[in-house]
């Protein structure tokens, strides 16, 4: 008899019971598999407690990284790089000639057909920072802090249309139900965050991205490292704080009584999705004090809130760099914006790349360059990865639609695109790659997406073939099948790596060359009843 005054025959009599067909297979492993399964109700019937682990606890990468947190600003609508980073003046000189044929021979264009005419920038380029790297009269405060900057000028990806190239980017897949970056991060490293979600949110502009809400969910990886949503005004999280004749106590109690079912069902059952609920309703319940607190930006000073351009209250973008600083600070791993509004067709004059983008920038440009350096200023540069990214580029030319509107405007362009770094592991103020010289495709370098997640992951310490989760029967990556580490752009490099030969970037790796290694990847989520 054990201490509830079952006998332990009936002990495991009921708990087979619970063990259908798909829970013995997945847990068996052919002739160890009944080994493996007495071994575990054995354990059991001994009254052995096996409590849930968090799954948000810190966890070691594959090696030690150069940074352990990272705030990815996601432009979504693709800004028009051609005229805030990428000067082309052969694109000004040839300003309203035919496109070459040569270059659109077998290509496809969201808005474009015939021949287009190319559309040299209206903006005005200069070379700043002792980098002497080339920005746009658009970005002033950027320009101030150019040298602590990685850019990239010669990404380019697969998609033309936003959704797909959004959920390309952050899930590694054009299409939904693959786990986005931040989950594949927080499954990986975890959280040095209790009371907060280790994947933060944040949505300005009005819209969320042409992804949705799978652009930061977690696919087929347990729930609990999906990204959280938070808002700037009103309630931060929606349906977190207590309803209506509940106190913190009352709430508090409840909660234990779920937790006990919680856990009786997933001591039973071992499903992940149960611990993931036990974990989450623990979390909510320490958020509703932290999360308040950490989102009170006017708990800042009056001068840092006049450098990011912030107003307590206001759903804007510079509200939500300053969020990012002080989330970062508290511990969370992966913090996201989406900022809408870069889609500049030209179809209306917030669109026109020569008086709408401006005024577009001026909301991105203050923020970002005040979060670079209240990072730098805290000594949180060093540790923290920034990476700003639209989804695509812009063409060289004027988009179909508008060619005859008094409104500037650009078509999708995937072939070639600029996105910035900044923080630990760098080489900064490098401008790495570059486009031809109409800025129609990638001359030297190129960069695809996969690559640049390779890298990120590679900053924060994991090899990106071996983060894997197992899903239907295969390994599951970030990266897909592809992606290389981009190490040129590295100041550091871990063991064999540093010393391997460096490989063109960019170019995807071929068929034979895909073969998945068996590995292990970081410590999953185990069910509640194994070891």
């Amino acid at each position: 008899m054990d201490d509830t005054g079952m006998n332990i025959n009936g002990l495991q009599e009921q708990r087979a019971a619970f063990l259908t067909r798909r829970h013995f297979l997945r847990r068996s492993s052919l002739c160890l598999g009944g080994a493996a399964l007495a071994a575990l109700l054995q354990e059991n019937a001994h009254g052995k407690d096996i409590a849930p682990a968090d799954p948000l606890r810190p966890r070691q990468p594959h090696f030690a990284g150069r940074v352990k947190n990272v705030i990815f600003l996601s432009m979504s609508g693709a800004p028009p790089h051609l005229d805030m980073f990428d000067f082309k003046p052969t694109l000004v000189q040839r300003n309203t000639q035919p496109c070459p044929d040569s270059l659109l021979k077998g290509k496809r264009f969201a808005f474009t057909s015939g021949v287009p005419r190319l559309l040299g920038t209206p903006q005005k380029f200069k070379q700043h920072g002792k980098c002497g790297a080339w920005l746009s009269g658009v970005l002033p405060r950027l320009a101030g802090v150019v040298d602590d900057l990685t850019f990239i000028k010669s990404m380019y990806t697969d998609q033309f249309n936003h959704a797909p190239a959004e959920l390309l980017l952050y899930t590694g897949s054009p299409r939904q139900g693959r786990p986005s970056m931040g989950s594949w991060v927080t499954y990986g490293l975890g959280s040095e965050s209790r009371d907060l979600p280790g994947y933060i949110v944040l949505v300005s502009g009005g819209v969320l991205p042409s992804g949705g809400k799978s652009c930061w969910g977690s696919g087929f990886l347990p729930s609990v490292f999906q990204g959280v949503q938070c808002r700037t005004g009103g309630d931060p999280v929606l349906y977190v704080s207590n309803p209506e004749g509940m106190d913190r106590s009352m709430r508090r109690l409840s909660l234990d009584a779920l937790h006990d079912l919680n856990e009786l069902q997933a001591r039973e059952l071992g499903s992940p999705e149960t611990v993931t609920r036990i974990q989450q309703y623990e979390l909510a319940f320490r958020m509703q004090v932290a999360v308040p607190e950490v989102m009170d930006i006017s708990r800042e000073t009056k001068e840092t809130l006049a450098r990011y351009g912030a107003q307590p209250g206001a759903a804007t973008f510079a509200n939500n760099c300053l969020l990012a600083r002080r989330l970062v600070e508290k511990g969370v791993r992966f913090v996201q914006l989406f900022d809408w509004g870069w889609d500049f067709h030209g179809t209306n004059p917030g669109e026109d790349i020569k008086t709408g983008l401006p005024g577009r920038c001026e909301k991105m440009d203050r923020p970002v360059a005040a979060l670079i350096a209240d990072l730098k200023s805290r000594g949180l540069l060093d540790e923290t990865l920034v990476v700003w990214a639209g989804e695509f580029g812009r063409t060289p030319f004027r988009e179909g639609r508008t060619a005859q509107s008094q409104n500037l405007g650009r078509d999708h362009h995937p072939d070639a695109f600029t996105v910035f770094l900044a923080g630990g592991g760098l080489r900064h103020g490098l401008t790495y790659g570059a486009s031809d010289e109409l800025g129609f495709g990638v001359a030297e370098n190129p960069v695809h997406v996969h690559d640049l997640q390779a890298t990120i992951l590679y900053l924060l310490g994991f090899e990106h073939t071996r983060l894997t989760y197992r899903f239907q029967g295969r390994d599951y990556r970030l990266t897909d099948v592809h992606g290389n580490v981009v190490k040129d752009i590295l100041a550091w490099r871990h063991g064999p790596c540093a010393a391997a030969p460096h490989r063109v970037c960019g170019v995807r790796y071929l068929a034979a060359r895909n073969r998945r290694r068996r590995t292990v990847p970081p410590p999953p989520i185990q069910s509640p009843s194994t070891k």
